[in-house]
């Protein structure tokens, strides 16, 4: 039986600002309808002998990925969850710890594994013909790959598997112990074990892959107009030729450009030639050195409840667009520094203010004072639409302290 692992991890910071932080590549529908999660997910469907997946994903992303996953009907084995990003052979451990795997195949010895050579080096590969490129794809016993890394990393085995064994079930996630898991060192299984075992095959394979690892692979991987141009949304060009632009809420234009990427989102445009499509992750190194939330978040936050879009703000206050699905509700919870109004567009709000209990219908609103214990539920059958203006000295979202949540948060 071969158990499918699913490292779902990473951050994708050369396709900022569709990929961010709290909303990475891996769970935004880059090359169709289905997210790149979902679609890796699909590829399984019909395979033999499989067993339900491993996902292991940041701790961050975890409602993310569990609603994903019910959307195309796939019921995982386990969702593991990253207190801290520590590279691929710490996850793959984890993996390895929870479930033993066996599997078969026509393959070939390796007479060498070389992680991330240098570009002299690459080239040369290249020319002689006589090397494969590692897709990143790997299959291995369970049992072998644990004792493999312990070999070589025994400190990260070590780790993972007192991280595991202290980890904590929280809904349909597993919660690995963050002390034990933030002491493991970070290494990919390349570095740790590819590159060091003396037991490695390799089998060939064409299949057309690419990690989708920059807007110049984004734009070779997606459907082409007569010009080369890739479009998306409300995208209108002239004499433009071999450009990836997306356009996300307004209308982008753009006229006598060549090999550029455009890309607009409700709070950030990216301009650059495709050639430097790998310095994105520059930039946003950048930014993030200058504190900007932009390479986190984008301006609509998704929750396990639903989303918020933060559609104005300013000197001590802020407007957000909520929305509630059926059946969910926010924490209990009391903020310090603000007061907040809600109004409601569409739906019924059940609203918990105090020791006040009450329902509110569209065009109906109320107000919850500084310092008021207060709840938001959707009790209806359809999305709950509401306006939340928030007033106050200090509008953060660290300004929650909550008294109960249904989702498990602190």
């Amino acid at each position: 039986m071969i158990v499918p692992v699913i490292l779902s991890g990473g951050s994708g910071t050369r396709l900022w600002p569709l990929s961010r932080q709290l909303y990475p590549k891996q769970l935004l529908p880059l090359l169709g309808q289905e997210t790149m999660l979902q679609q890796t997910l699909l590829r399984l469907k019909g395979v033999k002998d499989l067993a339900p997946p491993v996902i292991v994903c940041n701790e961050e992303h975890r409602f993310l990925v569990a609603e994903q996953l019910r959307r195309i009907d796939v019921a995982p084995a386990a969702i593991l969850l990253e207190p801290a990003g520590r590279n691929t052979a710490p996850a793959v451990a984890l993996a390895a710890a929870r479930t033993l795997a066996a599997e078969k195949g026509q393959a070939a010895p390796v007479a060498e594994f070389v992680e991330k050579p240098d570009g002299a080096t690459a080239e040369s590969y290249v020319e002689s013909g006589d090397y494969y490129w590692n897709s990143g794809m790997f299959m291995f016993r369970a049992s072998r790959y644990v004792d493999e890394l312990r070999k070589y990393r025994p400190e990260i085995v070590t780790a993972c598997v007192q991280s595991l064994g202290q980890a904590k079930e929280d809904l349909e996630f597993v919660r690995v112990d963050a002390e034990s898991f933030e002491a493991c060192p970070a290494d990919s299984i390349d570095y740790a074990v590819m590159e060091n075992t003396d037991s490695a095959w390799v089998v060939p394979l064409d299949a057309g892959w690419s990690d989708v690892g920059s807007w110049t692979s984004l734009h070779d991987a997606s459907d082409h107009d007569a010009e080369g141009n890739v479009l998306v949304g409300d995208a209108v060009v002239e004499d433009t030729r071999n450009c990836y632009v997306y356009a996300s809420d307004r209308l982008v234009a753009a006229v006598g450009l060549e090999d550029c990427v455009v890309v607009e989102t409700k709070d950030a445009v990216l301009v650059a030639p495709r050639s430097r499509g790998q310095d994105v992750k520059r930039l946003v190194d950048r930014m993030k050195a200058e504190g900007r939330n932009e390479t986190a978040l984008h301006r609509e936050v998704f929750r396990p409840w639903g989303s918020y879009d933060s559609i104005d703000y300013g000197d001590r206050f802020q407007v957000k667009r909520i929305t509630v699905k059926p059946g969910a509700q926010l924490s209990l919870q009391m903020h310090h520094h603000r007061a907040e109004h809600w109004i409601v567009v569409q739906g019924t709000a059940k609203v918990t203010r105090g020791e006040e209990t009450f329902l509110m219908g569209e065009n109906q609103s109320t107000y919850i004072p500084m310092g008021t214990v207060h709840r938001l539920e959707n009790p209806g059958k359809v999305p709950l639409h509401l306006i939340e203006v928030q007033s106050g000295t200090y509008l953060g979202e660290d300004d929650i302290v909550r008294y109960e949540d249904t989702y498990g948060r602190s």
